[in-house]
């Protein structure tokens, strides 16, 4: 165990820190030496910075591995390693930190693909040598959030050793060099390659910290006590390894503690870290809260949004002062005035069938000329947060509302999100609308944005989208449809929907024509128990043409509303921005598929989604290895973020790499996203229906900045949150069965792709009831062969061959409290 990091859970021991340092922080064993640099002197960072002798990125730690961690390079090539916990000196996953180059020949030699280099045990390292920056995700909630990057930094996926060889750690016998870590003196090998003598191609930079910039982590974590005798403290061992392992005082404790220690070996406690001295392998803290048992659902998904610095208390009588207070709130006279009068029109909502902060509507006029009025109606949120009161301050903060599987954590108070801007039906509500006159083809002849007044005249789920979309001929009744207004009847409303669909399946069409990209990956579902809230069963979320329908046009909103903005405040507009994918990583991946057979084109976003749907058949299995070489194809994104235009000089940068647009913003969820109440502001203020914006332009980077961040942990307490509940599905209802695919081969494992609950597991061959296995490479395609032992004395061994693509049999089974695993099942076929 490295220095003063976490083994996880159910461990007994003490911390162990690397072996040339065990007693560094032992009292009683003489003055403590120093473990860590001390960090640079701000002067100092600054200076380095403007000389380029520094630099600076956020940190990505791999969980599976947490003596390993990476930088971005600003040249977009191969990232910067950091090899150890004391050349991390002290950062945690996500922050900001500074570092500096170290010499050359301490740098990582990339070891050259060759075919059949060694058989495992004892071929290549499974060593990241250089993890993804980001993933391209569809994102839940409103359709509107459709290709955004995420930074997949809790992912040391399949793509690590598919995309980049082995990372070969030197020891070298050279004068000057500086020693590793652990303070050992280095020592020859015969036979070891001095980096200075290889090109900067074979070569993987190697860097130290010298300062966090600033610290993103929350510094909360959690995980569980374990009581030290004699000492006036307890020892708090972290669930995520990256962290290290904590020192707490003893009063913080339950006060039972010291004498039932063992009582409390499953419950889970949060600390906050409050300091890590550079000469103790072990960080301070303080003991915040118990959350209850390990492994059940509140307690975890507390402890899970404790950790990402989710704000889920409840908002404050100040906050809730800035309601309106005299209720039913009913819309002021003048504001009539003031808006555009819509509440006659056919106006409705598509969403989820549980949604309840409904944000966008839809409208579809024809016209006489054979064209049509089409309207996205936005709730006009920022009528409700003025600028710079307390509730502006907390929406601010938060940035966006957090969905978990079993709840969501809102943004605005539940009176705002659920009711007064709620686009509820048979209700006047105040909006924010886009209406263009389009073609049937989707050609914008006119289009006009203004506050408005809508009345939506029913409340559509996606299902009732979608039966509308396949029966175009049917009569629908009353009672197959939620109530609707009076006003519009059934077939006004079904042809409405046909006619956005159509107008919508143009648009797709030339989207994709004109070069878009879309990389989806599954997403599951959950069925809950009604009264438990236990998970009953789960599915993988079908994306259907009711819900392109939708996206189609929150896309054409947000398009149009980013080039509005951009225009009346080229400074100090707030957009969107999907920088295009890593070069060196592309190489790598392209390198990788033409081993694999596979014609790849990564000349464009419209290259690349046309040949990953050209390249994968048409049988039943095709959806999954369009799934798996999506997987691939997503490491090399880097991630959209929102930014100031002032900010970028060169309109270049803010292109939408996988929209394929030129301006981009989000303005359609703003009951959600705090970015997209900035940007309806801008929109007023361009149109004069709104005050000026008072932000400046430094203001505007700041919140996109953390809007950036806030976004990012939503999107990974997301995915935790239903990593949370598929544990528990399986340990409940488990063993599941299912068929796989073969993500990823390497030396002494595998990753597969599970098909029916689209989770990704890996599969360590040490844990199957192998006689033998043998991992070769053929150019950059690995292979593995298995050899399972015979099950009696009369029969054969198997043997079963595994790469890219490969289908196979496995078994999810549940280990402890939170974890599950992925077995292989023997195949039947003998060996010949």
């Amino acid at each position: 165990m490295t220095a003063g990091q976490s083994p996880g859970r159910g461990s007994g021991s003490n911390v162990t820190p690397n072996d040339n340092g065990r007693h560094r922080n032992n009292p009683g064993r003489g003055r403590k030496r120093q473990v860590f640099e001390p960090y640079m002197a701000p002067q100092d960072v600054s200076a380095g910075l403007k000389r380029s002798e520094l630099l600076q990125g956020p940190l990505r730690i791999n969980p599976k591995k947490y003596h390993e961690a990476f930088l971005p390079s600003p040249d977009g090539l191969r990232d910067i390693f950091i090899d150890g916990i004391v050349p991390r000196n002290r950062a945690l996953n996500g922050d900001v930190v500074v570092v500096k180059l170290l010499p050359r020949e301490q740098w990582k030699v990339i070891k050259p693909d060759k075919e059949g280099d060694s058989d495992a045990p004892g071929g290549p390292s499974e060593r990241a040598g250089s993890a993804a920056p980001g993933i391209i995700t569809v994102e839940g909630g409103s359709p509107d959030l459709i290709i955004d990057a995420q930074f997949d930094s809790d992912k040391d996926g399949p793509g690590s050793s598919l995309l980049h060889s082995s990372v070969k750690k030197l020891n070298l016998n050279t004068a000057g060099s500086a020693c590793p870590e652990n303070g050992a003196t280095p020592t020859s090998k015969p036979g070891a390659i001095d980096p200075r003598n290889l090109a900067d191609k074979f070569l993987q930079r190697t860097a130290k910290v010298v300062c966090i910039a600033e610290k993103k982590h929350s510094r909360a974590v959690t995980g569980f006590l374990k009581l030290l005798p004699d000492k006036e403290f307890a020892m708090f061992s972290p669930v995520d390894h990256r962290v290290p392992r904590v020192n707490v005082p003893l009063q913080d404790c339950p006060e039972n503690f010291s004498a039932r220690a063992a009582d409390y070996a499953n419950t889970l406690f949060v600390c906050r870290i409050t300091e890590w001295r550079d000469d103790s392998n072990f960080a301070e803290g303080r003991l915040a809260k118990s959350l209850g048992q390990a492994g059940e659902i509140e307690p975890e998904t507390e402890g899970i949004l404790t950790e990402y610095d989710v704000d889920f208390s409840e908002f404050s009588k100040e906050v809730l002062g800035c309601l309106p207070q005299s209720l039913p709130w009913t819309i002021p006279a003048e504001e009539f005035k003031r808006r555009k009068d819509l509440r006659k029109a056919c106006v409705f909502t598509i969403d989820p069938a549980t949604a309840r902060d409904l944000d966008d509507a839809l409208s579809c006029i024809p016209l006489p000329d054979g064209n049509f009025e089409v309207g996205v109606h936005i709730a006009d949120v920022s009528y409700f947060v003025e600028e710079g009161d307390a509730l502006d301050s907390i929406a601010s903060r938060r940035a966006t509302s957090v969905y978990l599987v079993q709840k969501v954590i809102p943004m605005l108070p539940r009176l705002l999100c659920e009711e007064l801007c709620s686009l509820n039906p048979m209700t006047d509500r105040l909006t924010f609308s886009v209406i263009w006159k389009l073609t049937p083809q989707g050609k914008i002849l006119d289009e006009w944005f203004g506050r408005t007044v809508i009345r939506s005249c029913v409340k559509l789920s996606y299902d009732h989208a979608q039966s509308m979309i396949e029966a175009p001929e049917k009569l629908f009744s009353a009672e197959e449809l939620p109530p609707f207004s009076p006003e519009h009847p059934v077939d006004e409303i079904h042809q409405a929907v046909l006619n956005l669909h159509s107008i919508a399946k143009q648009l797709r069409k030339q989207r994709f024509e004109g070069g878009a990209l879309r990389l989806d990956q599954l997403k599951l579902s959950f069925t809950l128990d009604r009264e438990s809230g236990m998970p009953q069963g789960c599915y993988i979320y079908k994306y259907r043409d009711s819900n392109k329908l939708v996206e189609e046009f929150m896309l054409l909103a947000n398009m149009a509303t980013a080039h509005q903005i951009y225009r009346s405040f080229p400074d100090q507009a707030l957009l969107r921005c999907h920088p295009p994918p890593q070069t060196k990583m592309v190489d790598d991946l392209l390198e990788f598929c033409d081993q694999m057979g596979l014609k790849l084109d990564f000349s464009s976003a419209g290259a690349l989604n046309r040949s990953l749907n050209d390249e994968l058949g048409v049988d039943e299995y095709s959806s999954a290895r369009k799934e798996v070489l999506t997987h691939m194809c997503s490491r090399p994104m880097q991630m959209a973020v929102y930014f100031c235009t002032g900010v970028l000089k060169a309109e270049a940068l803010f292109r939408h790499y996988a929209l394929n647009v030129p301006f981009y913003t989000h303005f359609t969820s703003p009951i959600r996203r705090y970015a997209d109440i900035i940007v309806h502001r801008l929109l007023a203020a361009s149109l004069g229906c709104g005050p000026r914006v008072s932000l400046c332009q430094s203001d505007v980077q700041k919140q996109a900045s953390h809007c950036n961040d806030k976004k990012m942990a939503s999107k990974r307490v997301q995915e935790l949150s239903a990593d949370l509940f598929f544990a528990v599905l399986v340990k409940e209802s488990g063993p599941l069965e299912s068929e796989a695919m073969v993500m990823g081969v390497l030396d002494q494992s595998f990753d597969v792709l599970v098909l029916r609950y689209g989770v990704q597991k890996r599969i360590y061959c040490n844990a199957l009831p192998l006689r033998d296995f043998h991992f070769r490479k053929v150019g950059k395609k690995p292979e593995m062969t298995l050899i399972w032992a015979a099950e009696s004395e009369a029969e054969a061994p198997v043997q079963q061959e595994l790469s890219i693509f490969t289908l196979v049999d496995v078994v999810l089974k549940a280990e402890g409290p939170m974890k599950y695993s992925a077995i292989l099942k023997r195949p039947c076929e003998m060996m010949s």
